[in-house]
């Protein structure tokens, strides 16, 4: 039994320093901007931030205060450190829950921006700014197609193909695909662009890059709370544990025999 409780003890040490690990990691993460790309950073939600830069500090704390409850064996300040931790867990189940919300209407949501910002030669000037540099970074062109630019293609959606496939195609009257290239039709030509040029823009549309961006942090975000969750209830019964040992601790016990051949039975006397 003292060996189970020594492994149980060295255990329950462990999960709160992992305890300790998640909340410098809630830390680093809340406090530091994971969204470099402003038009990300536009169309992402804070409250996942927000969750980690409250609950972050929180979680050290508490850890801390676990930590010293399980070296130095103190059952009180092991059931104090319990009830703190678990309400800490149900406060952040309750507030990360609308994550898990976002996460699931971040595609339709994205896709209603991305149709209020076109045409895009038209949008607010820092969309076009963030997107053509997306553009020129992933060879992409438009947010659903290269057509979101209509005629006003910038530098970034042009593209160069293999010299192999600049023979003529006749797939489309508008535009005929060679590769990760398209080459548009006189429609989408710029004004100054001449008639007798071929005109090659990149086939992949950024809109589904973008998406795989908005949805990251949000990922990542949940991703940091399961794991905090996870170590959260595993801390939770080993504290527990070993805060509660009196009133699961089997006592030792003598046996005695009486002169009627009575068995008795009386706890061991203690050693301290």
């Amino acid at each position: 039994m003292a060996r189970c409780r020594s492994y149980l003890r060295g255990l329950a040490i462990c999960v709160t320093v992992l305890l300790l690990v998640s909340g410098v990691v809630m830390i680093g993460v809340g406090f530091s901007s994971v969204e470099d790309n402003i038009l990300v950073a536009q169309l992402s939600s804070s409250d996942g931030l927000l969750v980690l830069q409250v609950f972050g500090p929180i979680t050290v704390v508490l850890s801390v205060l676990g930590i010293c409850a399980a070296s130095l064996d103190l059952k009180p300040l092991l059931l104090v450190f319990s009830a703190l931790i678990f309400v800490e867990f149900v406060a952040m189940m309750v507030v990360a829950a609308p994550l898990v919300h976002v996460q699931a209407q971040m595609g339709g949501a994205v896709d209603e921006v991305f149709l209020n910002v076109t045409p895009l030669h038209r949008a607010e000037s820092y969309i076009q700014t963030e997107l053509n540099k997306l553009q020129a970074s992933d060879s992409c062109c438009g947010l659903r197609s290269f057509e979101d630019w209509e005629n006003q293609l910038p530098v970034t959606c042009f593209c160069t193909p293999p010299a192999s496939n600049l023979q003529p195609s006749s797939q489309s009257a508008n535009s005929s695909s060679e590769g990760h290239c398209v080459m548009v039709g006189p429609d989408f030509y710029p004004p100054n662009q001449q008639l007798t040029e071929k005109l090659w823009v990149h086939s992949e549309p950024c809109g589904p890059i973008l998406k795989s961006y908005l949805s990251f942090p949000i990922k990542l975000r949940i991703g940091i709370i399961s794991a905090f969750a996870t170590i959260t209830m595993a801390a939770i019964a080993l504290c527990l544990t070993l805060g509660l040992e009196e009133y699961w601790k089997t006592p030792p016990v003598e046996t005695t025999v009486d002169d009627f051949n009575r068995v008795k039975y009386k706890p061991k006397p203690s050693l301290t």
